[in-house]
């Protein structure tokens, strides 16, 4: 019988299932590859560097855009290219510079329109039962 070597996975991988800017994370984070486990280990008991980064950022993009409630493509067109920290989101939502106002509009519009359209679906599946 052979021991199997543990499944393991990229710093960047694993950062972006950790929601954290890999950048930001310890030297020894970005150049090893880390296990299961290990994700696993950091999820549930998160060191305090991850609980720092989580907490103040700098964050990822996409943890930018669901902070901010808009796109990765919103963020971009309102010229927000690199992470931003806690801090900065929350300026941004106190100030509210014009292209977070629209961006935050669509997507409620594009929200508003998935729920009519699962509605519809709803409806149609049940007429079909009836």
């Amino acid at each position: 019988m052979t021991s199997r070597k543990p499944q393991s996975m990229k710093p960047a991988t694993a950062a972006k299932k950790l929601g954290i800017y890999l950048p930001a994370a310890p030297q020894e984070f970005q150049e090893g590859e880390v296990t299961r486990e290990e994700l696993d280990e950091l999820q549930s008991n998160p060191p305090e560097w991850l609980s720092e980064l989580r907490r103040n950022g700098p964050h990822p993009r996409p943890v930018v855009a669901q902070k901010l409630n808009v796109t990765i493509s919103g963020l971009a067109r309102g010229g927000v290219t690199e992470a931003l920290t806690t801090e900065q989101i929350a300026e941004l939502l106190q100030n509210r510079p014009q292209w977070l106002v629209e961006e935050r509009a669509n997507m409620a519009a594009v929200r508003e329109d998935q729920k009519r359209v699962r509605e519809t679906q709803a409806a149609k599946k049940d007429a079909s039962r009836g």
